[in-house]
């Protein structure tokens, strides 16, 4: 009954996950803007074309565009972007070692994640629709932003569903 455990469980290389590699990489360009964009917005960096910090000057095209809300941003964009900086880069930095190396321990800290990032979005989707600027181009919008909204749908998905994680 072990050895029938075991061989179920036993590590696959990450090559061999496709759907592992599409969370890894989706989730590494997540933390990268975690700390380079959404952390220095949410700490009161502004986003113009006069920025101190270098990515919030290039986010500013993309501000004056599709989100406005980012050039004046409200207390709840304030709060979402220090979520994402503040815990949901950090936290991403863990489940994809988790991933990588198959552990459990990705699965609670991958169903918290599940719902705690949907539930950022609902917020974010919420300002953005509702606020004083919604997006002139929605499909433009949610080509941009939607996968940020059905990637931790997936990951609770993916961490509730694996038999192939190992402690």
């Amino acid at each position: 009954m072990q050895n029938a455990y075991k061989r179920e469980t036993a590590m696959t290389s990450i090559f061999k996950r496709p759907v592992d590699l599409l969370f890894i990489a989706f989730f590494s360009i997540s933390i990268v803007y975690g700390f380079l964009f959404s952390l220095p917005e949410g700490l009161g960096v502004p986003v113009s074309a006069d920025s101190p910090w270098p990515p919030l000057r290039a986010l500013h095209g993309w501000a004056i565009a599709e989100e406005p809300a980012h050039l004046n941003p409200p207390p709840n964009l304030i709060a979402a972007c220090l979520f994402d900086g503040l815990f949901q880069a950090p936290m991403l930095v863990f489940i994809v070692m988790g991933l990588i190396r198959q552990r459990s321990w990705v699965r609670p800290l991958g169903l918290i994640y599940a719902g705690a990032g949907t539930t950022n979005m609902f917020f974010y989707f919420t300002q953005t629709f509702l606020g004083d600027h919604p997006p002139p181009n929605f499909i433009y919008y949610m080509v941009f932003n939607l996968p940020w909204a059905i990637a931790p749908l997936a990951l609770g998905l993916r961490v509730i569903t694996a038999r192939d994680l190992v402690p």
